[in-house]
């Protein structure tokens, strides 16, 4: 694997000697009734992308400051902008025909496009009765498969939205109107800075027994001018109706077992051309036993009539591997078996908070038995002062879909 190793050697020197960030601060105390809470966070990372074709190697840093202003009534206000440069820019920032000087197809690609933009700003009022929030905003709705911030690159997708939460007897409601969908790719990104349209987002949910249960629907009509080559996914217009469940179970002083369960089955929707009607199919149990834990789990995006389930706006790089190669599911399905351990080591007292973890995926077809590839992730973090370290690595290996693909990311991040 190709490696700039002074820009590695570098970047752990400076992870090494990261001063004591302070911690995450109380809000400061303007009067009796007003308080105001700033925001700093920043992140630097190198990631290293090796193919049999590309490479690519990126050394970004993302700023974000703002702040929020409470009264004591519950009402709110935040603002927040945010910035990514490119300290070293060897890497294809857009994966999209653009004429922009971040588009370097000589490279492969890297989703962390320079930009400088208003990240949030949104009026929330918080009472006894609900939650209302309004303006542009972070959203994850449960585990982000459908709608999410996309944390992990260094430009977040925010949504421009009004949503309501509420509780009402033992039933929790939660429900979002949005019109633009703010995506990572910033403000060089031409007409994909953006997408515009109705968007729904619908839940309720409520404890059944052990379980938490709850209903969703989900709605996506783009704008026509969407729909012209625009949008990375296709048939982007959807709607999405399903069910998800979690369960947590103590089984001993230092044993437990959590569960989570989902289906939903997704149709063509308003300008969609397409005709299909898609299963999405999920299971996970994670058994922990002191500080280990061990998962395993099947996630199953279905194929019909030629046309795939797809998602997105949501935080897709937390499923079907780190090497990010099901971004946009393949039109005959994905099937995505895994199993993993995770390991943290409270006695080591030298490196805080530090935790290990490797995971390993098989992904098929849902139709025509094609064997994609299979793939290893592992991930070694932990806390230096105030700062947070993280390494990662993915490695997939290609049958039937994409190429061998490995990726390296060294990173330390910090939050005021």
């Amino acid at each position: 694997m190709k490696l700039h190793l002074t820009t590695t050697a570098a970047l752990c020197a400076l992870a090494a000697s990261t001063p004591a960030f302070a911690a995450p601060g109380d809000p400061v105390k303007l009067s009796d009734s007003v308080t105001i809470d700033p925001i700093v966070e920043g992140r630097l990372r190198y990631e290293n992308v090796d193919t049999p074709s590309l490479d690519a190697d990126a050394l970004t840093m993302r700023l974000r400051a703002g702040f929020e202003l409470k009264h004591a009534s519950g009402l709110s206000v935040l603002a927040e902008a945010e910035g990514s440069l490119a300290l070293i820019d060897d890497y294809n920032a857009f994966p999209f025909t653009i004429a922009n000087s971040q588009r370097r197809p000589g490279f492969a690609v890297v989703g962390d496009p320079m930009t400088v933009e208003l990240n949030r700003l949104q009026l929330q009022y918080k009472g006894k009765a609900g939650t209302l929030t309004a303006g542009r905003q972070r959203i994850n709705l449960d585990d982000q498969r459908w709608v999410g911030a996309v944390g992990w690159r260094q430009n977040e997708q925010t949504f421009d939205a009004v949503r309501a939460e509420a509780k009402l007897g033992p039933v929790s409601i939660d429900a979002t109107y949005a019109n633009s969908q703010r995506t990572i790719w910033g403000i060089e990104a031409g007409p994909r800075r953006a997408f515009d349209g109705d968007f729904g987002f619908l839940g309720a949910g409520a404890r059944v027994g052990p379980a938490q249960v709850k209903a969703f629907a989900y709605l996506l009509d783009y704008d026509a001018a969407e729909q012209v080559g625009t949008l990375a996914a296709p048939n982007a217009d959807t709607q999405t109706y399903g069910a998800r469940a979690t369960a947590a179970f103590k089984l001993s002083k230092t044993a437990s077992l959590a569960l989570a369960a989902s289906y939903a089955r997704q149709f063509d929707w308003q300008d969609n051309p397409a005709d299909y009607g898609a299963d999405y199919v999920a299971g996970e149990a994670a058994l922990a036993v002191g500080p280990v834990t061990l998962t395993g789990g099947y996630e199953k995006l279905g194929s019909d009539n030629g046309r795939a389930v797809q998602s997105p706006m949501a935080t897709l790089h937390k499923f079907n591997g780190w090497a990010d190669l099901f971004l946009t599911t393949p039109a005959a399905g994905l099937e995505d078996f895994y199993a993993g351990a995770a390991m943290k080591f409270p006695k080591f007292k030298a490196l805080p908070g530090l935790n290990a973890a490797v995971t390993w995926h098989r992904f098929e077809s849902d139709a025509g038995s094609l064997h994609y590839g299979e793939e290893w992730d592992a991930s070694l973090g932990f806390k230096l002062g105030r700062a947070n370290l993280l390494a990662k690595f993915a490695d997939y290996n290609a049958a039937n879909l994409g190429a061998d693909t490995r990726k390296l990311w060294l990173q330390v991040e910090f939050a005021y």
